[in-house]
């Protein structure tokens, strides 16, 4: 049982929150733009950019915590 809240357990479902959260909001953004909101679905695209470049850094990260490499 101490391994169910290890640190790297801990950071890998919080970037699956991240993963689950960037897919909800560009159904959003998708249905947003559907209504000719263009401008809000430039704005979250751009957000989502930086959340998806910071993504790479923590799947990087999870894996040398885990001492194994990332795929």
């Amino acid at each position: 049982m101490p391994d169910e809240y290890s640190l790297s357990d801990l950071l890998e479902r919080m970037y699956q929150n991240q993963l689950a959260l960037e897919a909800a909001l560009m159904e959003l953004t998708l249905d947003a733009e559907r209504q000719g909101m263009s401008e809000v679905g430039d704005n979250v695209r751009g957000a989502l950019w930086a959340t998806g470049e910071n993504a790479g850094h923590t799947k990087q990260g999870l894996a040398k915590l885990k001492g194994k490499r990332a795929p």
